[in-house]
């Protein structure tokens, strides 16, 4: 039990920055947010647009559409990988989930705008069509 106290204070001391000032702290926090945006990959990028591009148009986006979509642009083969991603934007707080009538809609937040804006910016992916979004346009 004492090493873990002490363990705890070294890592309040020297890692976390005890006593740190508020500004630093922001500095950190902000340097977190870029890391994470810059782990994002293709598949992350390409759901937080279709997202965005649904709620648009007033369409629901929903995992089978999500699934369906990233299978047909070549980013994953599997339902288990579609839904990993969709579930890694909501821990980041870029996307919601909400269950309605048996179906696991996803909704972008502000924060995965923001995050949606960054990738667009930073050139790296490029926006593919979404066959449900084409779909209902017909």
């Amino acid at each position: 039990m004492v090493l873990e106290l002490e363990y705890w204070n070294y890592l309040i001391r020297y890692k976390i920055g005890f006593g740190e000032t508020m500004a630093r702290a922001a500095e950190s926090i902000s340097d977190l947010y870029q890391d994470q945006l810059n782990r994002l990959g293709e598949g992350h990028f390409q759901i937080l647009c279709w997202c965005s591009m649904g709620e648009g148009a007033s369409v629901k986006y929903n995992i089978t559409n999500c699934f369906d979509d990233l299978k047909r642009a070549g980013i994953t083969r599997t339902k288990q990988t579609a839904v990993s991603l969709v579930e890694t934007l909501w821990a980041l707080c870029f996307v919601d989930i909400r269950e309605e009538r048996n179906r696991k809609n996803i909704y972008i937040t502000s924060h995965g705008a923001q995050a949606l804006k960054h990738l667009i910016e930073s050139k790296r992916f490029e926006a593919k069509s979404s066959s449900y979004l084409e779909d209902l346009k017909s």
